[in-house]
């Protein structure tokens, strides 16, 4: 397949040790119970999303905290394998590396607890010093693992570098018409659609979210697949049937495939399509990075599904 890309990705986000425990069920409240394996993974939803994308071929900016720890240095050479630039990506002396304890059941689905560390030190300020990353990029993507001041300035300096802006928001946040309008592309799943639009029902949320003013949405929905949102339509993509192993980073692989498929000239419906066709690699595999499809794997799918 030829690569036409216009330009790189700008993630901010953060980055996570992704300490994971193979469990029967999750536990119940006061509840103690035997896991079997324990595995440590590089994670974090921001970096998550640029490995996707840097595994798909696309060149992408990192801009992001780490403590100054072990954790750190395994996340910034798991990064660097997959030859992301890091430039942006400060070490905090004074905070830990962000971690994240997730217990995986027998049928793959994952709870999952965030302890940010550096991620909650991430700065407009921090934003504002790489600004150079975002010349000449053509999409900023973002989650909302580190504060919502250096989300906003990062949305700010896409506009004014005429990047196009994609936001995952998660974990889920209400938020204002003010990031909202300067959105191009939100990904949220049903939970995080209902904080932002205020209703519980899907249709009566993408109502009111039209009513905002904002029609170009893809609502992920784990087994039942994704729907495409734009001003006048919905068009459901059913999930691919595959087994799954391991639900971590699917909506991050798909985040990550979204973001590419912009980069190389596609629209709303063809970028959520490779969103779920990476997404449905993931899930069939163990760990956050580790899990995410190469551009020839996901090559293969791809054609598969047409």
């Amino acid at each position: 397949m030829e690569v036409n890309m216009v330009g790189h990705i700008v993630v901010v986000g953060s980055l996570n040790m992704d300490l994971v425990v193979k469990t029967p069920r999750h536990p119940q409240v006061g509840e103690t119970i035997l896991g079997s394996e324990f595995r440590t993974y590089p994670g974090g939803k921001g970096a998550n999303q640029a490995v996707a994308a840097a595994k798909l071929g696309s060149l992408v900016k990192m801009v992001g905290r780490v403590g100054n720890d072990p954790f750190a240095d395994e996340l910034l050479e798991a990064i660097s394998i997959e030859k992301l630039d890091s430039t942006y990506v400060i070490r905090d002396s004074n905070e830990p590396t962000g971690v994240a304890f997730i217990a995986v059941d027998q049928d793959g689905q994952n709870s999952i607890i965030v302890a940010p560390g550096a991620n909650a030190s991430v700065s407009p300020e921090d934003v504002q010093a790489a600004e150079s990353a975002f010349i000449g990029a053509a999409v900023l993507l973002i989650q909302l693992e580190c504060p919502l001041p250096a989300i906003l300035r990062a949305i700010d300096l896409a506009k004014k570098h005429q990047l196009q802006v994609v936001l995952n928001p998660a974990p889920g946040q209400e938020l204002g018409f003010d990031i909202l309008s300067k959105v191009d592309f939100l990904l949220p799943n049903q939970s995080e659609l209902a904080l932002i639009s205020g209703e519980q029902e899907l249709s009566l949320a993408i109502d009111n979210m039209r009513e905002l003013g904002f029609g170009a949405m893809v609502v992920t929905m784990g087994g039942e697949g994704v729907l495409v949102v734009d001003a006048t339509s919905e068009i459901q993509i059913p999930a691919l049937d595959v087994r799954v192993v391991d639900t971590t980073a699917a909506g991050d692989a798909f985040a990550g495939a979204f973001a590419v498929a912009l980069t190389e000239g596609y629209g709303l419906f063809d970028a959520a399509r490779w969103g779920t066709i990476a997404g449905a690699i993931a899930v069939t595999r163990a760990g956050a990075q580790p899990s995410l499809a190469s551009r020839a794997e996901f090559n293969r799918l791809l054609q598969d599904s047409e």
